[in-house]
């Protein structure tokens, strides 16, 4: 019986029916461990130095969050842990309570709003496609019989095949395990065209060999609201994560720290990606909201 309880137990707590306790408790408890979940290859929002380092926007902007939450809880010290997640598992890392707060590129929408908590928009997005500058591909209305390539768990393609200048293209999918993989399916020829976030895809054109090769084309498909996620109903943790980050937009930290990985040369290549601050992140900012991608005109 107690067998059967406990298999019972790990199953809801896996699949995030069962809450877990709740996060700033959780800190405390364990001496001021936090798991931190990270991307790997995210553009500037969040990427690996190797050697279990990471660096991005969002991973400086958790860093600050989580100095806050420890002064506001009295630790001493606190020991952030890093936990690399991907586009498929990231959802389900924090609902099963192995990721407290997860600093990458997760769009939020209301579909994801049923099963986890946003922070408040530090990052709105523009999806877009990048091609071979050879590749006479200048819009979207040219991808037909083209082969498109994109991150598995991510909503680009579906976003391309819903916009209205697609129109009736037929285009082959084909599915990178993370961003770096779906560029190289780009780089190598293997794909036409790399249908993704916009400062992913202006990072990943950057860190290549030859940059000149690539180009970024065609119209916006999408604005996206990018943010900090976590689980869903712990109401103190959320509240602690968005008023440090509201400290930050208020303060301009948050702004120099868009400018620090969007402006400047970044590690381990010292290239810039060159996006300056969009009207949209700007809004957000002004008007600090965690309002899903539905919510926002396209």
């Amino acid at each position: 019986m107690k067998k059967s309880i406990l298999i019972l137990f790990t199953a809801l707590l896996a699949t995030g029916l069962l809450r877990a306790e709740d996060t700033l408790k959780k800190i405390k408890d364990n001496d001021g461990s936090v798991m931190m979940g990270v991307r790997e290859s995210s553009g500037a929002l969040s990427y690996t130095l190797g050697g279990g380092k990471y660096a991005g926007f969002h991973v400086d902007v958790c860093r600050r969050v989580l100095s806050d939450i420890q002064k506001s809880l009295g630790l001493a010290r606190l020991d952030v842990q890093y936990l690399p997640v991907t586009s498929q598992n990231r959802i389900p890392l924090v609902r099963n309570g192995t990721v407290d707060i997860e600093c990458g590129s997760t769009t939020n929408n209301a579909a994801r709003q049923k099963t986890v908590a946003f922070a408040v928009t530090t990052y709105v997005e523009e999806v877009r496609i990048a091609v071979k500058a050879n590749s006479g591909i200048t819009s979207i209305d040219q991808l037909d019989g083209k082969t498109v390539a994109t991150t598995t768990g991510t909503t680009s393609v579906r976003l391309l095949r819903k916009h209205r200048r697609a129109g009736g293209a037929d285009f082959r999918e084909v599915f990178g395990k993370d961003h770096a993989d779906s560029f190289l399916l780009l780089a190598s020829g293997r794909a036409d065209a790399f249908v993704m976030d916009s400062q992913i895809l202006a990072g990943s054109i950057a860190k290549s060999r030859n940059p000149a090769d690539f180009k970024i084309v065609g119209e916006v498909l999408a604005i996206e609201p990018i943010a900090i996620m976590m689980r869903k109903d712990d109401p103190a943790f959320k509240k602690a994560v968005n008023d440090s980050i509201k400290a930050q937009i208020k303060s301009g930290e948050l702004a120099k720290t868009y400018d620090k990985w969007f402006m400047q040369p970044i590690p381990p290549s010292n290239t810039t990606i060159g996006l300056p601050l969009s009207e949209a992140t700007r809004a957000a900012w002004t008007n600090p909201n965690d309002k899903p991608v539905e919510d926002y005109a396209h």
